[in-house]
């Protein structure tokens, strides 16, 4: 008789994973080591997540998730006040590691695109629904609203991205603000036509 399957199970290894993976990266990672470490077996890993690619990409997945909520329990004021907070959030310390893990796993996405086509799909079209919604409901047309969350989300990643290089806080919070300025200035001339 076989053993039930244990729901929770997938949930807890991809947790486990995240942390072995912020400490690890994504350079050469071998299933052997990373099941050594989390207490199961590479037979375990595959069981529940079909191949080395898939477990990254859920567990990717997993951290946007987590990283959307978050994003989510933002108090709604203003859109620069707003995206002042997601900035802040974002270059926080116990963010950055996550930041390092996404561009790492982005940059070998972009070498292996059939394989993490999902991935790059992902990446870029949750955040940009996720963005367009909120633009929509404060009344912009969706075309607008999608090439609005298309700047937003661009700017957004290059940021963190010149973030975890250089750590330049006071430059990149002026340079931020700065920008978010020039894109609610460009929102309310869109909201006016």
């Amino acid at each position: 008789m076989s053993r039930p399957i244990d729901e929770k199970r997938p949930g807890e290894l991809r947790s486990a994973i995240v942390q072995y993976l912020i400490k690890h990266g994504l350079n050469g990672l071998s299933l052997r080591p990373l099941a050594k470490a989390l207490g199961c077996t590479p037979r375990v890993l595959l069981y529940h997540f079909g191949s080395k690619e898939k477990m990254i990409v859920e567990v990717l997945a997993q951290i946007r998730r987590g990283q959307r909520v978050d994003y989510s329990r933002i108090e709604e004021t203003s859109f620069i006040e707003d995206y002042l907070t997601v900035w802040k959030r974002m270059s926080a310390p116990d963010s950055e590691p996550l930041f390092r893990l996404f561009f790492e796993a982005y940059g070998i996405a972009l070498r292996r695109p059939r394989l993490y086509k999902a991935f790059l799909h992902h990446t870029i079209e949750d955040w940009l629904q996720a963005i367009t919604a909120e633009l929509e409901s404060e009344r912009y047309r969706c075309k607008q609203a999608r090439a609005v969350a298309t700047i937003v989300l661009a700017g957004l990643r290059g940021f963190i991205l010149d973030f975890c290089t250089t750590h330049d806080r006071k430059r990149l919070d002026e340079s931020v603000e700065l920008w978010l300025r020039s894109v609610n200035s460009m929102i309310t001339t869109l909201r006016e036509v």
